[in-house]
């Protein structure tokens, strides 16, 4: 059985790479050496981008800065005469280096976007002026820093800086297999399913404005060791934003793309100035291939590895897959025990979740009027209604995307109002969107383990996946089709067995037979996992067969609760809900 991510350690590409490494070290130039060294320390600043803008989708214009910090604080103790040698002096930088990124991140976090990056900058820009005024350590004096012992000379010193570059590609290909990892992408695509999933926004892009400065730091430490001496001039603001535009062009937060870009970011200016092109149009160059990528949505390396894991998921599909589990063609309502007139006894349950005279307003528009109902324990609870009725809106308020509502949300007794959206779904409440926020560079098992948010052990994951009928564990979400995608998500949810679940269209896109599928695992949730669901559909065949109770809204105002069989036959709501309609007639007879 694969991993959850098909993947093992990169055995083979270090082989390759110790082999390139080991031929340098015994046939390279004095100059190859020199180039091909500063080459590595560029790779180590590509991965820092990896980390920041790749994997948490944050634009940072300042990790030179991070670099030049990490140098400052080799130099330092290099003059100091720091115990511990260059090892501990490069480990040193790297701490300082987060200090810094956390200093600029904790103010930064309330930023998005083009003002985040004005932020990154405009602490580029001024780091610049406070080196180039202080100088660094040993600068003045000509005190060359000492490099590591049994690495003294150029070409060993080569060997020293690829290793720590292949020590951190190590500890960034384990980072994207955990959970943290799927945590980073998910936070860069959509911070709001993030936050429904438990996660905090803030802290994920402080944790990686942290990593991500330290790596750099660590660049500017081995750059120091290369040099001996380093300057204000090799940290400059604008080489933080040529390198951002190569990251970005190239997508360094892959192993291959942060060696690609850090061998453009050494080697190609001596390449265009061997040849008489002005250094500053390779800037431009970068710059306009950023700006086609942003167009475009995916990085080189990006869109190469997407069309090669869509071939191989195919090829997989073919020869692996299991058949799903076919859907039952008995209608599912005959086996919901609470679909007939009286529905199921309720009475003696306790409330999960409560809404008290729930009001919300924007401007002058009263979308949620007052709206009280009660979610009790190992029920389905549905909410029905016509369009702008205020359903999705309540479920906003109640999983805390609308702030200043009034009214109160309870869940198990207490209050959950005044609580962001990610302490809520950890105290319990976990959501589903109506637009999928399912990121494609997930597969299938991680994205469990972020929407359950919790680490999940294997064969629990096969499980559910094979309860909903999902792909393995190892299929990248980019060849999921949209309905499977609504299942996993659901799957999910409820494998992090909440107390609560609040599922938002979850059939929209199925065929008849995946409805009649996700029915049958609907009304399971509640005795399978503990969990009690409030289900927003406009399937009625749906919510007939698997909810409990029944609340209709209509102008964000409560017009009928009570078993589903009774609701759907009060004239008001067949007024509301179809002008009349009989809803209980089936779908062949209508």
């Amino acid at each position: 059985m694969k991993s959850l991510t098909a993947a093992r350690p990169p055995t083979l590409s270090l082989l390759l790479g110790g082999v390139a490494v080991l031929l340098v070290y015994l046939a390279a130039s004095s100059y190859l050496t020199f180039l091909l060294t500063g080459a590595v320390v560029s790779i180590v600043v590509m991965q820092s981008f990896g980390v920041i803008t790749g994997r948490a989708g944050v634009i940072s214009l300042c990790q030179m800065s991070f670099a030049a910090i990490g140098a400052w604080t080799v130099g330092w103790a290099n003059v100091g005469d720091v115990p511990g040698g260059f090892v501990v002096w490069l480990v040193l930088g790297g701490l300082a280096a987060v200090v810094a990124g956390l200093a600029i991140g904790l103010p930064a976090l309330r930023l998005r976007g083009m003002s985040l990056a004005v932020a990154t900058f405009a602490f580029a820009t001024s780091l610049d002026v406070v080196f180039g005024a202080i100088n660094f350590p040993g600068q003045d004096e000509f005190n060359f820093v000492a490099r590591p012992e049994g690495f003294t000379s150029d070409s060993e010193y080569f060997v020293f800086a690829a290793l720590v570059a292949a020590a951190l590609f190590l500890l960034l290909w384990k980072l994207d297999r955990s959970r943290m990892g799927g945590v980073l992408i998910e936070i860069r695509h959509s911070e709001r399913a993030a936050a429904a999933h438990g996660i905090s926004v803030a802290r994920g892009k402080l944790a990686a404005f942290a990593l991500s400065a330290f790596i750099a730091g660590v660049a500017g430490g081995l750059m120091a060791g290369q040099l001996g001496v380093v300057s204000a001039t090799n940290f400059t603001s604008a080489t933080s934003v040529s390198f951002f535009a190569i990251a970005l062009f190239i997508g360094t937060h892959n192993p291959e793309g942060a060696l690609l870009g850090g061998l453009l970011g050494a080697v190609f200016p001596v390449l265009i100035d061997q040849v008489g092109i002005p250094q500053d149009l390779s800037a431009m160059f970068f710059g306009v291939a950023a700006i086609l990528i942003l167009r475009h949505g995916k990085s080189q390396t990006d869109d190469i590895r997407s069309r090669h894991r869509a071939k191989r998921a195919k090829r997989q599909a073919q020869e692996q897959a299991k058949p799903v589990a076919p859907a039952r063609t008995e209608p599912v309502a005959a086996r919901r025990p609470g679909n007939h007139e009286s529905g199921v006894d309720t009475e003696g349950r306790p409330p999960v979740l409560e809404t008290r005279e729930l009001r919300v307003r924007f401007g002058n528009l009263v979308a949620v009027d007052g709206v009280t109902l009660s979610v009790p324990a190992r029920t389905t609870v549905g909410l029905v209604g016509p369009n702008g009725a205020g359903k999705s809106t309540l479920v906003n308020a109640v999983t805390g995307f609308v702030d200043g509502y009034g009214g109160s949300v309870v869940l198990g007794g207490r209050a959950l109002d005044g609580m962001p959206a990610h302490r809520r779904a950890r105290a319990g409440v976990r959501r589903s969107f109506q637009q999928l926020r399912v990121p494609d560079a997930l597969n299938v098992g991680m994205f469990l383990q972020v929407a359950a948010g919790k680490r999940l052990p294997k064969e629990e994951i096969d499980e559910q996946l094979a309860w909903f009928g999902c792909p393995p564990a190892y299929v990248p979400m980019e060849a999921v089709d949209v309905a499977t995608r609504r299942l996993l998500e659901v799957a999910g949810l409820a494998a992090g067995a909440p107390p609560v679940l609040l599922l938002d269209e979850p059939a929209a896109g199925h065929s008849s037979g995946e409805t009649r599928l996700l029915a049958s695992r609907l009304a399971e949730i509640p005795e399978r996992s503990d969990t009690s669901v409030l289900l927003i559909e406009h399937d009625i065949e749906l919510v007939r067969a698997v909810c409990d109770e029944l609340v209709v809204l209509d102008f964000g105002r409560v017009i009928a609760q009570g078993p589903p069989e009774r609701v759907l036959r009060e004239e008001a709501v067949l007024a509301a809900y179809l002008g009349g309609s009989d809803l209980n007639k089936t779908p062949e007879t209508r």
